[in-house]
């Protein structure tokens, strides 16, 4: 396969968020190892998260400030963008922003917003404890939740569509095979057609030893593109060491899944280019 052009990474967290590395570090990260361009999306401000609350509304200006700075000190080697990660159940301005990923990473259990992007174990009790050990129910309301994000403003891309199954390979509590879940998955597609125009194929949970193929699995892979939304190439970055591990694999996953094509982002708007 040939070398990536328009290589690119919008999927990207830096220390304004849970990121180890600075945006400047990552910048020169992604110089080092010829990207065109590099998109930064930090997490929306989330009230109920024991880990992001140091990302306060207040500091979203500073942070695109920053963003627009290096922007200007870079524009002659390398384009960036100031982009936001938002996640369903936030409540922040969604404007200013020169793209917006849309996620799902929190369920609401009666007004009670709780996370389950966490380790094994915690992901377990949280399946015993809220869905009577049920993985399947955990599925039905993930996806169900994930069909309302239209609902919570314009977002250009989908996140990480089957987060859910992040810890799966290691406990197990889901079977993806299950014809249920599979049509859960597809009508949430079928559902979110034509309301967001792109899905990324995110290789994050690879290099963290959570799964050892990108998300989403390959029979949602091949109704996204069925349905005609646009893939992106994406690494969840939060460490600039993998800023575009396993882009491979993944530009091979959505061939086998019939896509030729993939989108990038630029300073007129969304580009469709060769895979």
């Amino acid at each position: 396969m040939t070398a990536l052009e328009n290589k690119q990474n919008l999927h990207t967290h830096s220390t304004w968020s849970d990121g180890k590395n600075t945006p400047r570090e990552l910048i020169e990260e992604a110089i080092a190892r010829g990207f065109s361009s590099i998109g930064f999306s930090e997490h929306s401000y989330m009230y109920f998260s024991p880990s992001l609350k140091q990302f306060y509304i207040s500091e979203m200006e500073p942070y695109r400030q920053e963003i627009r700075r290096l922007k200007e000190e870079y524009a002659d080697r390398i384009d960036v963008f100031c982009g936001l990660e938002f996640e369903y159940h936030s409540r922040v301005p969604l404007e200013g922003f020169e793209y917006m990923i849309g996620s799902v990473h929190y369920l609401d259990f009666a007004g009670k917003v709780l996370g389950f992007d966490r380790k094994l174990e915690e992901v377990q009790a949280y399946i015993r404890d809220h869905f009577g050990g049920s993985g399947m129910a955990f599925a039905e309301k993930y996806f169900d939740t994930l069909c309302h994000l239209p609902e919570k403003g314009n977002f250009d891309i989908l996140g990480h569509f089957d987060l859910l199954t992040k810890n799966n390979e290691q406990g197990h509590f889901i079977d993806t095979t299950n014809p249920k879940y599979i049509r859960m998955g597809l009508e949430t597609i079928h559902t979110l057609q034509g309301k967001i125009p792109l899905f990324e194929v995110n290789t994050g949970a690879i290099f963290r030893g959570y799964r050892t193929s990108p998300y989403p699995q390959m029979e949602f892979l091949r109704e996204f593109c069925k349905c005609g939304f646009g893939a992106v190439l994406s690494s969840d970055c939060h460490d600039k060491n993998f800023l575009d591990g396993y882009f491979e694999e993944a530009r091979w996953l959505l061939r086998e899944a019939g896509f030729t094509t993939r989108w990038i982002l630029t300073d007129n708007g969304f580009k469709e280019v060769q895979l």
